[in-house]
């Protein structure tokens, strides 16, 4: 059994925090590029590995992973030596768990509400992330004592959330607070990242070629 994960991706989705992921773990892993544009996550072979036809999608120890946190969350255990996750005795593994969880539940869906223009349900309590303002105002708490959700060191809740803001902020789906815009720029600064923007730029390029 190998220990290299492959990695069904495509550079312009949330497959990109997924590569930054095993960037930062230095996790042996292979490419498997998805053009988008020309439906490949739609074909026969993919959907063997995710039914849903989206990426990102990982294989590792012939186990298939997908959806972005559950992908994170299962990479930092896999790979404890980075550092990324608290163990299961930790005090902070209930705190960490939290924000993977509200990443996924609360940040996604109320930035693609708000940058698709949806309008706000009559009944906010039936919504999985409830308001708007209360997601991102309860991050901003969060986020003020500094430098990273747990203190110190970052994790992967940070490199989940970090990603989510830096796209809500470019997409105008998202006010830019200092808050906010202080947390992205300290984790975009991490090595793994910029090497993560560089190769992704490689990989954006290889399907603009190809198509």
């Amino acid at each position: 059994m190998t220990d290299q994960v492959v990695f069904y991706m495509s550079p312009m989705s949330r497959a990109r925090t997924v590569h930054w992921m095993l960037e930062e773990l230095g996790a042996p892993h292979r490419i498997e590029l998805i053009n988008l544009e020309k439906g490949e996550h739609k074909s026969a072979a993919f959907l063997k590995v995710n039914p849903m036809g989206k990426v990102p999608a990982i294989v590792h120890r012939d186990a298939v992973v997908t959806e972005t946190g559950a992908i994170l969350t299962y990479l930092a255990d896999a790979f404890p030596g980075a550092g990324l996750a608290p163990s299961l005795a930790d005090p902070r593994r209930g705190p960490y768990l939290r924000w993977m969880f509200f990443a996924a539940a609360c940040i996604d869906g109320a930035l693609i509400d708000r940058i698709l223009s949806r309008p706000e349900p009559e009944r906010s309590g039936a919504v999985g992330y409830g308001k708007y303002e209360h997601v991102f105002d309860t991050l901003e708490k969060a986020l003020t004592p500094g430098p990273y959700l747990l203190g110190e060191p970052f994790m992967t809740c940070d490199l989940f959330i970090a990603g989510q803001l830096g796209f809500g902020m470019m997409m105008k789906g998202v006010e830019p607070r200092p808050v906010f815009q202080a947390y992205v720029e300290r984790s975009q600064a991490r090595a793994a990242a910029k090497r993560t923007n560089e190769q992704s730029a490689a990989l954006i390029a290889r399907l603009k070629a190809a198509s």
